[in-house]
């Protein structure tokens, strides 16, 4: 089926807007009236080049306010629709959307709207051009599909039939089967944009919180299964007001786009897209670190029981291990720092990649001298490097191990990677779900807004089925300075927290202080054992449970951008321990230590 994008989905000049639909292969473009009346080009000119980049110009909308209106009214309207077809027959289109009225005073009469549609269709179609109905959620009297629909049967002009679009049904959570008693000739064309649930008003959730098909919460695959059972082959086009993909790089935006309209009609069965094979963990994280950093990041791998393997053969990096935790310290670029790299062990690297690949995302180009492991890697979002790597693959090889393994720690701890926590740039955070969501099958769980000192952070995690790769991004609620936007994080699984948290002070590094007050809230709120209350006071270390287990957790102190979690998870628990965000995100605010003079609680610490 044709993909079609509409140019008010995008940022930047109608020119520009084209460009990057034509560059993220859309067949079709729904040209938004704004757009043409702020370019300069002529209607025959922006024709021209929306055909240089590949692009059908497949609809001109809105045509605002026409229908049910006094006499002197409807004639201001059908000279203002002449003037509208002579633009449309420069632009190449021969359809026209006409939104249900919202005026201030429109008649309530379903007879006298069909017979103003009627007028509007008898002219276009004697220009050969025709007109689309839709019910616009906020219309003044016609605000749902089946509505729009009676009209447009008791107009009955072959050149007039009805457009659908999945925001204005599904906000209104109107049923949508009936869509299937529609003939297909008669839905000519079909508008699609998810949406968060939100307890508002639809104009304004309409207007600044639509996003592509898998970033919101509508259940686009059953929607467009009504629509496709009428026989409708007309384009899947996408029509979404956000005000974040309207500032974000256009290029960028319409490459999600695009992904997200394959990866709906894969949920058809209407493409065939490569399978995302199933993971099996991730492989390895990499860290850069400048020569300020680097030691200290070192130190604290070495008191949590990593220990140092040996460097690359070929590279300025370093392998640290422990248990299954892999951890890559590279001092090759001081000018970058942080979380920069991951590795994802997969069932079939090869069909990771072809799959990322069909899906638009950027495969990096990567130097590598023979015999050393060869790692595809694709370009996230927010610049991380994802590699794939296949099971059991001895990427390891390519390190010189310096010793026989047991290092100055003695026994390594069994550690994993647990989770990664990445913040994302703030036009990239709807992106950022889409991306590993349809990319590596990761299933996104409900965004959560979080209380953090300099303002609210929205957190979104994704996982596996299994559980063995679990992100969580992380962007300000609001753009600009503060909040916990700059930080990331690793998070290591062990089998015993409050043992690790103590193992590590005993080697000299600090765990993240945490208040009294954290411990008092905690007896007060939970039935918690004493003794363990009391060690988890004694050792800096979080507590929180579910209905499945617990999870007990600790931090290291922040080097540069990264900072170390440690986790123990009891049970099935299954969360990040969210509730104890705020008190995490307040302590690092504050450094290392608490430097405030002790006062009077209702226990003593130490």
């Amino acid at each position: 089926m044709e993909k079609g994008l509409a140019t008010v989905c995008l940022s930047g000049t109608l020119e520009e807007k084209l460009d990057a639909a034509g560059h993220a292969g859309f067949d079709v473009v729904e040209l938004f009236e704004p757009d043409l009346i702020g370019c300069p080009l002529a209607p025959a000119e922006i024709r021209a080049r929306a055909e240089a980049v590949g692009l059908r110009i497949a609809l001109y909308q809105p045509f605002r306010d026409f229908e049910a209106v006094p006499p002197r009214a409807l004639a201001r309207n059908l000279a203002r629709a002449e003037a509208k077809f002579d633009v449309m027959e420069a632009l190449g289109t021969d359809l026209m959307l006409v939104c249900s009225n919202v005026a201030g005073a429109p008649i309530d009469d379903d007879a006298l709207a069909a017979d103003h549609l009627h007028q509007l269709a008898e002219r276009a179609a004697a220009r050969g051009l025709r007109i689309a109905y839709e019910a616009l959620a906020w219309g003044r009297h016609v605000n749902t599909y089946d509505h729009a629909w009676r009209i447009v049967q008791a107009a009955d002009h072959p050149a007039l039939g009805t457009c659908l679009d999945s925001f204005h049904i599904l906000s209104r959570r109107s049923d949508p089967r009936a869509i299937r008693d529609i003939p297909a000739g008669k839905i000519m064309f079909l508008q699609l944009a998810d949406a968060p649930l939100l307890g508002m008003d639809v104009l304004q959730w309409s207007r600044h919180y639509r996003c592509f098909p898998g970033q919101g919460d509508f259940d686009l695959k059953a929607f467009c299964e009504h629509v496709l059972a009428t026989g409708y082959d007309g384009p899947l086009s996408l029509e979404v007001f956000n005000d974040v993909f309207r500032r974000a790089d256009a290029r960028r935006t319409a490459v999600d786009a695009k992904r997200s309209l394959l990866v709906l009609e894969d949920q058809l069965g209407r493409t065939m897209l490569p399978a995302a094979p199933p993971l099996r963990g991730y492989a390895f994280a990499e860290l850069a670190v400048t020569p300020e950093s680097g030691p200290e990041v070192e130190r604290q791998l070495e008191a949590l029981g990593l220990r140092a393997v040996g460097p690359h053969r070929t590279k300025p990096v370093q392998l640290w291990s422990a248990g299954a935790a892999d951890v890559v310290v590279n001092h090759g670029d001081p000018r970058d720092e942080g979380l920069v790299a991951f590795a994802i062990e997969t069932a079939d690297a090869e069909a990771s990649v072809h799959r990322a690949e069909t899906l638009g995302a950027p495969v990096l180009a990567r130097r590598r001298r023979a015999g050393e492991a060869d790692l595809a890697s694709i370009a996230a979002p927010d610049g991380t490097s994802v590699f794939f790597a296949d099971a059991g693959q001895e990427w390891r090889q390519d390190f010189v191990a310096l010793g026989d393994g047991a290092g100055q720690n003695g026994h390594a701890p069994r550690l994993r990677i647990d989770h990664l926590a990445l913040p994302q740039p703030f036009d990239a955070f709807d992106e950022a779900a889409l991306f590993y969501k349809s990319l590596l099958g990761l299933e996104p769980a409900g965004s959560q807004d979080l209380a953090a000192p300099h303002g609210l952070i929205r957190s979104r995690a994704v996982s596996d089925p299994a559980g063995t790769v679990r992100l969580a991004l992380n962007v300000p609620v609001l753009a600009g300075p503060g909040g916990d936007r700059t930080l990331q994080h690793l998070a290591f699984a062990c089998d015993d927290a409050p043992a690790l948290a103590r193992t590590v002070r005993a080697r000299g590094v600090e765990t993240l202080r945490i208040p009294d007050n954290y411990y008092d809230d905690l007896a007060a709120r939970l039935d918690i054992d004493d003794d363990l209350l009391a060690t988890l006071r004694e050792l800096d270390v979080l507590y929180d449970r579910d209905d499945h287990g617990e999870l007990l957790h600790f931090y290291l102190p922040t080097v540069g951008r990264v900072f170390f979690e440690v986790l123990e998870r009891r049970g099935g628990y299954a969360g990040f321990g969210a509730t104890d965000f705020p008190v995490r995100v307040a302590a690092q605010a504050r450094g290392p230590a608490l430097d405030a003079a002790p006062v009077a609680s209702l226990s003593t610490r130490r």
